[in-house]
């Protein structure tokens, strides 16, 4: 496997059924975020995952609080952020992203619930096309959702 792939080190019997997964996604840069879901639902398939939710929010910084309410809920073993923010002329795009981030770390570590950060965060939207490809390209709505499955495993375990 090339460096830099998460698949690399995944034990070979990880294993995703039963698990209760969330998706939450942005509308906005809808058709971006369209092939970062496929990608999502495909990794999710390969681990088995089965219970599979979604939530939409208008844009990337609305995930945050999403994440929250479906962490408080207790009917999510992990969740999955998935958006699409692309540099315009303003800073919008440093509050946007770095609001998102934050937001979903501070989610998971208050609440036990895993957030695999699915969002691009890009120059523009050739990078997004090339960060969300279909299967056998680079997706990463398909490396979060097998983030996802892992550390909902991990939880688990050390619960």
């Amino acid at each position: 496997m090339a460096s830099g792939d998460l698949r690399a080190d995944v034990p070979d019997d990880l294993d995703g059924a039963g698990l209760r997964v969330v998706i939450v996604r942005a509308r906005w840069n809808d058709e971006i975020v369209q092939r970062l879901a496929d990608g999502v639902e495909r990794g999710l398939a390969e681990f088995g995952v089965t219970d599979v939710q979604t939530v939409s929010v208008p844009g990337s910084f609305e995930i945050p609080m999403a994440a929250r309410a479906v962490a408080h809920s207790g009917r999510a073993d992990a969740i999955v952020a998935i958006g699409a923010v692309i540099r315009g002329e303003t800073t919008h795009y440093e509050l946007v992203s770095e609001g998102a981030a934050e937001g979903l770390q501070q989610v998971q570590l208050t609440t036990g619930v895993p957030c695999a950060f699915g969002l691009v965060t890009v120059e523009n939207e050739a990078q997004a096309l090339a960060r969300s490809e279909g299967p056998g390209g680079h997706n990463v709505g398909e490396e979060s959702a097998l983030v996802a499955v892992e550390m909902a495993r991990l939880c688990q375990t050390w619960s």
